[in-house]
């Protein structure tokens, strides 16, 4: 049986020139929703991975973001107008703050993808990412069934860019205070980094084409994609290698090396693929090694860690031997503690070490929280978990953040925090949190300058501006907590069911053992009485405890394919986590199906 497609409501409209679309203006062409959020990260892969679709089929397919937000000030319109630039949409955008999109299209996670035909039925829905090369064959069907029976028109799609800006940065990510004075920034959506002078007013020099490309060379042949972090490397390190400092180059997955006398850009590390296998405690060929999305580099512990966002991991690499390892995190996206191979990160995007080189501070950005490791451990100072934020000051156990980029370490033992969401600047010390600085445009990197002075990245406002801490006040500015309607299950047994169907034109792939793997634990672990652990299988049964009330489950699972009968068969790689609120109930199912792709209504 057809479903046909709810009609499209929301608070507005971007990237359409004012007007309101409605389905009945798409008839004829081939829609792909896609659900997201602008602080997901995995929500920004799939921005990238329908860039080459939307060139490809720009006369007959139209794709429309619709952005049903996490986050508080995810649900601001300006804020969502800005990330809509910093990202490079290029198609319409339906602005659904209260989700009413997301629950007409039976949305589960993010990013969610639906697919409507010409003549206005939902054929596909899709989670997570790396979903290209199955739309790509979906589309092509579509396309041959639908030009035959003639519902099928070609033409322009229904995009109109905004107006050009002109500022003197857009949208910068990271700073980097240089030896001589000079600062350092990562011009994210200019794709270049910046030299400063020290006033913050003007651009010395320019390294990057300003295009996106992934091209090494000079500082005007050279290329980036919404560059993030950078760290000097010791002089020493440096002398060795040939560069001094290393660029995390986020949507191009590597990192880069820059040179200062010359501004000369080199890679590092990383294939320009986004990693899609799966981890090992292995140090691995920088050069060979998939990365995703890197988003910050600090020098710590005689290397350079990663906040490698895109796995919601640490890595290290070692730029003298060339090469990459983990360093913490299993890819679980969630908050734990302990020792570095067993804990879980939700999207890591700040680092700093401290200035006596002991700890490494995070800001774990999904999670709301602010992290730090010493002797092989990783501790929580300041957060609740995936689904708790706000902008409360006090004791550390009680005080919330909202989705924090970056992290500054000073000399006297406080940390800085940007706290991005709540446009402020925050700072721990002792156990008590305090805010510094608010009424900020998404500050999303906090630097201490050679002079200490505090250098703040007020990223939607364009600039960096100067800072000098001083008496902390305290502010209330409540709580929020994401409220998903949680899934009712009984105590006792339960089966879980991923399903997965392999794309049009692919089959699981078994070359090389197993093409299978579900991971699943839970939030409290006392949640699972049984269950948890890894396996191959899809299917698993679980007993949940009936003395605890509700909780999270914790899935993450993949599966191998490879194309049918070609002769070399490309290899794909389906992976989706969920983070899925439960309460037990008598009487309640005993079975959680979830579909890790689904290409049927």
């Amino acid at each position: 049986m057809r479903v046909r497609a709810p009609e499209l409501r929301g608070r507005g409209w971007l990237n359409t020139g004012g007007k309101d679309l409605k389905l009945a203006d798409l008839r004829g062409r081939i829609v792909i929703l896609d659900f997201w959020t602008f602080c997901c990260i995995n929500c920004l892969h799939v921005l990238d991975e329908l860039r080459p679709l939307e060139e490809k089929y720009a006369d007959v397919l139209v794709i429309i973001g619709v952005h049903s937000p996490k986050f508080e000030h995810e649900r601001d319109a300006a804020a969502l107008a800005a990330a809509v630039e910093r990202y490079g949409v290029d198609h319409p955008v339906l602005d659904d703050p209260d989700m009413d999109m997301w629950q007409q299209y039976a949305a589960k996670a993010w990013p969610t993808l639906s697919v409507i035909d010409p003549e206005g039925y939902v054929v596909a829905n899709m989670a997570g990412e790396g979903h290209a090369e199955g739309l790509r064959r979906l589309l092509d069907e579509l396309i041959a069934v639908h030009e035959a029976k003639g519902t099928l028109h070609r033409g322009d799609g229904p995009f109109v860019p905004p107006p050009p800006s002109d500022t003197l940065l857009r949208f910068p990510g990271k700073a980097l205070p240089l030896p001589d004075g000079t600062v350092l920034v990562s011009d994210s959506a200019r794709h270049s980094l910046a030299v400063l002078d020290q006033d913050l007013s003007a651009v010395r020099r320019r390294v990057g084409s300003g295009g996106r490309g992934r091209a090494d060379g000079g500082p005007a042949e050279a290329s980036f994609s919404e560059p993030q972090g950078m760290c000097l490397l010791p002089a020493d390190v440096a002398a060795l290698v040939g560069y001094d400092v290393v660029v995390a180059d986020t949507v191009n997955h590597l990192l880069r090396g820059v040179r200062l006398s010359d501004l000369a850009v080199t890679t590092v590390a990383g294939t320009g693929r986004q990693w899609r296998s799966s981890l090992d405690d292995h140090a691995h060929d920088a050069r060979s090694m998939d990365l995703s999305s890197p988003w910050d580099v600090a020098w710590y512990d005689g290397k350079v860690i990663v906040a490698m966002a895109g796995t919601h991991t640490l890595w290290w690499f070692d730029p003298v031997k060339r090469t990459v390892g983990l360093y913490a995190g299993t890819t679980v996206e969630a908050l734990r503690d302990g020792a570095l191979d067993q804990v879980w990160m939700a999207q890591p995007s700040g680092l700093s070490a401290s200035p006596d080189g002991r700890r490494l501070w995070l800001a774990d950005s999904e999670t709301s929280a602010l992290r730090w490791i010493e002797d092989g451990q990783m501790h929580t100072a300041v957060g609740q978990g995936l689904f708790d934020f706000g902008h409360v000051d006090g004791p550390a156990d009680q005080a919330l953040l909202q989705h924090p980029l970056g992290v500054c370490a000073l000399p006297d033992g406080s940390v800085l925090i940007a706290d991005t969401y709540n446009g402020a600047v925050r700072r721990w010390q002792d156990g008590t949190v305090s805010t510094v600085d608010s009424g900020l445009a998404e500050p999303s990197d906090v630097v201490l300058d050679a002079d200490g002075s505090v250098i703040v990245v007020e990223s939607a406002a364009h600039r960096l501006v100067r800072l000098a801490p001083g008496a902390a006040g305290v502010v209330d500015g409540g709580r929020h907590k994401v409220e998903r309607p949680p899934s009712p299950l009984a105590p006792g047994t339960v089966t879980l069911d991923v399903i997965f169907t392999p794309a049009p034109g692919q089959k699981l792939d078994r070359s090389f053992g197993d093409p299978t793997r579900l991971e699943v634990s839970a939030s409290p672990a006392e949640l699972l009485l049984e269950g948890a652990g890894v396996t191959t299988d899809l299917s698993r049964t679980l007993v949940l405890n009936p003395a605890v009330p509700q909780g999270v489950l914790q899935v993450v699972a993949q599966a191998a394919t490879c194309d049918e009968d070609a002769e070399f068969a490309a290899c794909h790689l389906t992976r989706q986590d969920w983070g899925v609120p439960v309460v037990i109930t008598p009487d309640a199912p005993d079975r959680l199906p979830l579909i890790l792709r689904g290409l049927d209504s």
